[in-house]
């Protein structure tokens, strides 16, 4: 028997009593597909998957993309994206200014389309150290005030990775030029699936407001950053090797830990995504690429760079 047991108010929830190393059943698939899109955010202990079944896992809820757009793939499993404690994509954080928002995202919304899931598997997980938090951004749009609220909805707002631009990028600064995505997003979307209000609020990817001079823009978005990221709509989650996390990467953000590079304990995840679709505004409103192709299914992006 499944079994789903909330761990806060607004999001997060451990699902027991399924062996994710085997296709779930219909009745179960639906108890766990129903779990993700209310609580955003599901966890399974004690799976031990390899890297076969983490795909085969992920294929019962969506088409998986490469394994990331711009920093690649493991070798063998172009789903696959590896989450190293010292992986290229950490050297931006470098040259961050720290703030209470500081390295909470959301997975590749520089896309026109981000991953509309993220399937993340514990391998190499310290004895203490190394949690993961999430945020509902739908929970945070609905404790917005009503005027802040009527002010949101209509506004637009772009997102991409950048180079530092410092000389010390070096891999990272590489790999952003080559693979190029800039995109503007409603600042509120409505969920494709619930019909819910999202604070599609993503700091370390978002960049500004479309219409607003750079010194409003900073200001609004660091009230909303700051809001986003309030305790009562987060979950702490405590890995294990062999734990999964499960997020609707259309719904919430997640702070990666940084403790983890103050001691000398190794940290390995692997995450796969899986492919989404535009963002839709409270208007109607659809999201916008600048730069970059859509992130394609993983067989549809191995056929395009075979043909480059």
């Amino acid at each position: 028997m499944v079994e789903v047991v909330p761990l806060t108010l607004h999001i997060g929830a451990e699902i027991r009593g399924v062996d994710l190393k085997h296709p779930l059943p219909p009745d179960q698939l639906k108890t766990v597909r129903d779990a993700f899109l209310k609580w955003k955010v599901i966890f399974f202990r004690d799976q031990n998957l390899d890297h076969a079944q983490h795909v085969a896992m992920a294929r019962q809820f969506g088409e998986p993309t490469i394994g990331h757009a711009v920093f690649g793939h493991v070798d063998g499993y172009p789903e696959i994206y590896s989450v190293a404690k010292n992986r290229t994509a950490n050297s931006k954080y470098e040259a961050m200014t720290i703030t209470p928002w500081y390295g909470w995202h959301t997975d590749v919304t520089a896309a026109v389309n981000p991953p509309c899931a993220s399937i993340l598997r514990g391998v190499t997980i310290p004895p203490y150290g190394g949690d993961t938090f999430w945020t509902n951004l739908v929970a945070a749009y609905a404790g917005l005030s009503e005027p802040m609220r009527a002010f949101v909805d209509g506004l637009s707002a772009i997102h991409a990775f950048e180079a530092r631009g410092d000389g010390k990028g070096g891999a990272y600064d590489e790999r952003v030029k080559r693979r190029a995505l800039k995109s503007e997003h409603p600042l509120v979307t409505v969920h494709a699936e619930t019909g819910e209000r999202v604070l599609f609020a993503s700091p370390s990817f978002l960049k500004s407001l479309v219409g607003f001079t750079p010194r409003e823009s900073a200001k609004i978005l660091e009230i909303l950053w700051e809001h986003a990221v309030r305790p009562e709509y987060t979950v702490r989650f405590k890995w294990n090797a062999g734990d999964i996390a499960f997020w609707d990467n259309r719904s919430t953000a997640h702070l990666a830990p940084r403790d983890i590079f103050q001691s000398d304990f190794d940290r390995q995840l692997y995450r796969i995504t899986l492919v989404g679709e535009k963002l839709v505004g409270v208007d109607g409103q659809l999201s916008r690429a600048i730069e970059g192709l859509p992130i394609l299914s993983v067989a549809e992006e191995l056929k395009t760079m075979a043909a480059e």
